[in-house]
């Protein structure tokens, strides 16, 4: 069995996914982590030499590469969504849980990160964050089996929550 997390960044997938993977005795395999391993490269470096369309593809290729695995806990980038090949593959792996969180609350969590580029280029760090959520939270609804809202719940309370919804 896997377990999947999805969402945006600042949602607490890396921290529970740690938890997660200690309490159900399973690995945890960061795709962003794996995806800088691959490239020898950190992410805003990958982005700028090979654009966008080139980051999905080389993230698209990890995600097979682990999805097709058993006993992990599987913490995905926040736009793995963006890529439609990914649902299926995902999905298949195991139960998908969105980790959800307002707009207020990531830019509190992720607002000195500096290991992202800009996913829009133009707008403040906030404005972006609302913007992409917005053309996210779809794509999340439908690919995901469950979703737990983080703001007002620790990590800890955020990984039980998982936990009984898996029971």
């Amino acid at each position: 069995m896997n377990v999947v997390l999805v969402g945006y960044r600042g949602t607490g997938k890396s921290a529970v996914a740690k938890l997660l993977g200690n309490a159900l005795g399973l690995e945890v395999v960061s795709l962003d982590e794996e995806l800088v391993k691959k490239a020898g490269k950190v992410i805003p470096e990958v982005v700028e030499e090979r654009g966008w369309p080139g980051f999905r593809d080389l993230e698209e290729e990890i995600v097979r590469t682990f999805a097709a695995r058993d006993g992990l806990v599987i913490d995905c980038g926040g736009g793995v969504i963006e890529r439609e090949n990914n649902f299926a593959c995902l999905r298949a792996a195991g139960p998908v849980v969105w980790l959800k969180a307002s707009p207020e609350k990531i830019v509190e969590r992720i607002g000195g990160d500096n290991q992202r580029p800009s996913l829009t280029g133009t707008k403040s760090f906030t404005d972006e964050v609302v913007e992409v959520l917005e053309r996210r939270t779809p794509l999340y609804e439908r690919i995901s089996h469950h979703g737990v809202d983080t703001d007002s719940m620790s990590v800890e309370q955020v990984a039980a929550r998982i936990q009984e919804l898996l029971a």
